[in-house]
């Protein structure tokens, strides 16, 4: 009789810590459908932990995100203005990539003003922004029209500097964690390449790190490990790779237009911008 009371109680056991460990790489609902246009993008954590989304309810809003996935108004952009990417600088302020009024504009998230950090006459739409240490920005760039695209780099104070127009439509772009690496992805010709980036914030040795036959490409993210996860739009996935480019994992979500991601202070979680669910997902790494 002990013994069966012993194997019940150690089988209870077990069961209760397998279902209270996390299932990884397994996406699940965080904010509830269609609280955001099909623009949803650019998810971003502040230094306090404050997670940010844009074009909530309309285009041209900043959403502030709770832990429960819930949403509130943070701000509204002024007429004309749409953000696609939000970068947070070492001083805590704000800055986003204003694709219809061809800036990166500034917020002070104090006050909540907003102002034009950068604006140039051949910009064609800024559309993602990284950021380093030093608050150097760099800036995807693509004309959607002709197929084609630019990078830049926004130097502290807004001077823009452009560092090449060779490019396809330029979306996605982000940094290793040395910063040693920019990555920027072409969503029509499904490539992702890497340039080798300098202390100047030049970058040189452009160079195909992968490429896809199907599918589109949007935002992506390095890890504190400089693996690269990278959105496949229209293909409700995320892939997963080494810096050397191996194929390390595919997660999938269960909206199909998964446009960015961004992960959580702890490193623990992934949260995914999804356009035709206009919400979000998360999903467990750790």
């Amino acid at each position: 009789m002990q013994k069966k009371l012993f194997l019940s109680i150690a089988l209870s056991a077990l069961l209760s810590s397998a279902c209270s460990q996390k299932v990884l790489f397994k996406a699940e609902d965080f904010t509830a459908e269609n609280l955001f246009t099909n623009n949803i993008e650019g998810p971003n954590f502040d230094k306090s932990g404050n997670l940010y989304v844009v074009n909530y309810q309309k285009d041209g809003t900043i959403a502030h995100v709770k832990p429960d996935g819930s949403c509130e108004l943070f701000l509204t952009l002024p007429q004309g203005s749409t953000a696609n990417a939000i970068q947070f600088d070492s001083q805590g302020a704000m800055y986003l990539a204003d694709f219809s009024g061809h800036n990166v504009l500034k917020v002070d998230m104090k006050t909540k003003s907003i102002s034009v950090y950068c604006h140039n006459d051949a910009f064609n739409q800024p559309n993602d922004i990284c950021i380093t240490k030093n608050d150097v920005l760099f800036a995807s760039d693509p004309n959607w029209k002709q197929s084609t695209g630019q990078i830049w780099r926004i130097d502290k104070g807004g001077k823009a500097v452009l560092l090449t127009k060779e490019m396809g439509t330029t979306n996605g772009i982000c940094l290793s964690p040395d910063e040693k690496i920019l990555y920027v992805n072409e969503s029509v010709q499904k490539k992702i390449w890497a340039f080798d980036l300098d202390a100047t914030g030049n970058i040189t040795n452009k160079r195909l790190f992968t490429s896809f036959e199907d599918g589109g490409l949007d935002g992506m993210k390095c890890d504190r490990k400089g693996n690269l996860y990278t959105t496949r739009w229209g293909l409700g996935k995320i892939l997963v790779f080494s810096p050397k480019g191996q194929l390390l994992k595919e997660i999938y979500t269960k909206g199909k237009q998964t446009s960015n991601l961004v992960f959580s202070p702890d490193a623990k979680s992934v949260f995914v911008t999804l356009q035709d669910r206009k919400g979000m997902e998360k999903f467990s790494i750790k």
